[in-house]
């Protein structure tokens, strides 16, 4: 079980990925509007879903998730924490998203989606991980689907992968706002990256950094916020 912040606590079924600063940072970097009807896109245990209703009790949110053990642990999630009434989860494939959604009927889409095309197949998690059920370009057209016009998809991904994903995405019709650059430390090279992209958007790019350490190996102020650390 973890411990999330303001109460919020985190079950995992056996063999899902842990709590990790991918999902912690990706919540952080978050922008939710007022009253926010949230998807979220490969929804897990609803991971993202509980971080985001641990930080405003307005937010609704609907998770996409294929594996039925993870999208069921997400339901229990959400009883667990009490908010039953603001998170639901759909064991269904985001690629035939137009089946069981509403066009233009989100304001915000997130997503921690599988990082890698080729290479070692996991045994464990070979959906989660690799791009077997979801490479960019469906990730990315069932965002700009479900999306309203003007609304945000806020996704976090491997550095390598940035202009494979900028392209996807404008070729769906979302634009590149806002990138964040996740270092271990000031000096180190960077190991995440956070986009968000927006429906309908002219261009214009928005470049920010942060660090999880600082040189001398202690918490910096990135990682003591991300934590919700004093």
């Amino acid at each position: 079980m973890e411990q999330l912040h303001n109460g919020f606590t985190l079950d995992l079924c056996p063999g899902s990925f842990p709590l990790s600063t991918d999902s912690i940072a990706l919540a952080d970097f978050v922008r939710l509007p007022k009253n926010a009807r949230v998807l979220d896109l490969g929804a897990g245990c609803g991971t993202l879903g509980m971080l985001l209703m641990a930080t405003d009790p307005f937010c609704k949110i609907t998770g996409i998730e294929i594996d039925p053990a993870a999208n069921e642990t997400g339901l229990r999630n959400a009883i667990r924490n009490n908010a039953q009434d603001r998170y639901q989860s759909i064991c269904a494939d985001l690629r035939a998203i137009a089946e069981f959604i509403k066009a233009g009927s989100f304001d915000l889409c997130v997503s921690n989606p599988p990082y890698f095309s080729g290479g070692f197949v996991s045994a464990q998690h070979p959906a989660a991980r690799q791009e077997l059920l979801c490479t960019p370009e469906d990730l990315l057209r069932a965002a700009a689907y479900a999306l309203r016009f003007g609304g945000d998809l806020y996704l976090v991904h491997k550095p390598e992968k940035l202009g494979q994903l900028i392209g996807c995405a404008a070729a769906a019709g979302l634009e590149a706002k806002r990138l964040r650059l996740v270092r271990h430390r000031p000096d180190s090279p960077v190991s995440l990256i956070l986009l968000q992209l927006r429906k309908g958007a002219k261009p214009g790019l928005i470049w920010e950094e942060l660090y999880l350490y600082n040189a001398d190996g202690s918490h910096s102020e990135d990682y003591r916020r991300l934590y919700h650390l004093p």
